[in-house]
């Protein structure tokens, strides 16, 4: 492909790549190297294209163990991996670490800061971020959980309450430093509060003097009638029961009016107070409705057609979380790794048809079950007709996602982390960095 930087002498976009590529091969721009945007690119490993994968950071992130980062179960290098290493075997992949600022439909360009990408094809993998329903303000005071970033930042916040506990002389501080409130009763919350309820009742209780780990409070709010509802009531129930085990109490109907750096306080005017306040209550899709000039939904995802296309641009796909899109049977595909995958699989079959001149088949989801972990042999994991509680369920959630995780050796340290911490309840990553420092 001829490229021609435009701009520097005319004033036009900078480092403008010409629309017109010598070769013939037509080109794909992949937004976002998540599941479904690698997905994508790896299964159009061998095509006569050219393929421009761009994302703001270097890393594929492997979300699903995000949360054990924010508890000092595993370090960040255990569940990332750079992206041009994973892609590094596919000669017709280009990677560039940009941010994309607009998309421009009729040109076919995406613009980032500094340069001008054109494509034939299009697929926008752009993700998702927290959502704090019209309150961003709550951010501050109650961290998400999307990036590394967040991890680590969750994770120094947990166990510098522990080590604030630790040196206070202030009873009612005390209490409030170990007090842990994770609002949102989804997969997330769940890992999140047992996680931390084991952290405190079984790996840091024997490391401090002057208090007592193992009294510490994990209190998980929830909106709704009960957690997990996307699960069947009957595993929610079990998932509560396990979560009530480890101590944490499970507050359903709860609905937070208000959070700062005191606490939550609920709709029915209890006030919870806490130093330490996580959320995992909601999701906000990225930008991409807006530069595609698209229609989206309540959560910001781009409404596509059956064939996961902005309608009226059949070179244009919107895959994963960015995309609001329904199955056969009329229902929401939900907004897990499966799913993403499977669409950015199809979006790579779907351009290979179109290059070929082929029809394009409907995107067809398979669900292949619901996993959530709660702690040590705690699980619940709903496949239909077949559902799983407890050990059972524990050992096919580390199944699965060992078998997720990308490159060997991810999956061997993981294995020998996941082994050492069952045998003796040892979290390794203990450490508190970046801003903390200070």
């Amino acid at each position: 492909m001829r490229i021609e930087a435009e701009g520097a002498m005319t004033g036009g976009a900078p480092n403008m790549i010409r629309p017109m590529p010598e070769n013939g091969r037509p080109r794909v721009v992949i937004l976002g190297a998540g599941f479904g945007g690698l997905a994508a690119a790896m299964a159009l490993k061998g095509m006569q294209v050219d393929i421009t994968v761009i994302d703001r950071r270097n890393y594929h992130l492997f979300q699903p163990l995000l949360y054990q980062v924010a508890t000092a179960g595993l370090s960040p290098a255990q569940v990332a991996m750079p992206i041009r290493r994973i892609l590094s075997r596919q000669k017709n992949v280009t990677v560039l670490m940009q941010r994309v600022e607009r998309i421009e439909k009729a040109m076919q360009v995406v613009h980032t800061a500094e340069r001008s990408i054109p494509y034939d094809y299009l697929v926008v993998a752009t993700g998702a971020r927290h959502a704090y329903f019209g309150h961003e303000e709550w951010a501050e005071s109650a961290p998400g959980l999307k990036t590394i970033g967040d991890a680590t930042e969750i994770r120094a916040r947990i166990l510098s309450a522990f080590e604030r506990a630790e040196v206070t002389e202030d009873d009612q501080r005390r209490e409030a430093l170990l007090t842990f409130v994770v609002v949102g009763g989804g997969p997330t919350g769940v890992e999140m509060a047992g996680a931390i309820a084991e952290l405190a009742r079984k790996v840091v209780v024997r490391d401090f003097r002057h208090i007592n780990a193992a009294s510490a409070r994990v209190v998980l709010v929830e909106a709704g009638n009960r957690i997990l509802p996307t699960m069947p009531a009957c595993l929610s129930a079990k998932a509560q029961r396990q979560l009530e085990g480890l101590g944490v109490e499970v507050l359903a109907t709860a609905a937070v009016t208000h959070c700062d750096g005191e606490g939550v306080m609920l709709a029915d005017g209890r006030h919870i107070g806490s130093a330490c306040v996580l959320w995992a209550a909601g999701v906000m899709a990225s930008k991409a409705a807006k530069w595609l000039g698209a229609a989206a939904d309540r959560a910001g995802r781009t409404v596509v057609d059956e064939r996961l296309n902005v309608p009226g641009h059949d070179n244009i796909f919107v895959i994963g979380d960015t995309a609001a899109v329904k199955n056969e049977d009329g229902r929401p595909v939900p907004g897990i790794a499966p799913a993403a995958k499977q669409m950015g699989e199809h979006a790579a079959h779907a351009i290979r048809a179109l290059i070929a001149g082929n029809p394009v088949e409907p995107f067809r989801y398979r669900h292949f079950g619901n996993l959530a972990t709660i702690g040590r042999k705690a699980a619940v994991a709903d496949f239909g007709r077949i559902r799983l509680s407890g050990f059972s369920a524990w050992l096919v959630w580390n199944l699965a996602h060992l078998w997720f995780l990308v490159g060997f050796r991810n999956r061997l340290v993981v294995f020998m982390d996941w082994g050492l911490a069952y045998l003796r309840y040892e979290r390794s990553a203990r450490l508190i960095t970046d801003r903390h420092e200070r």
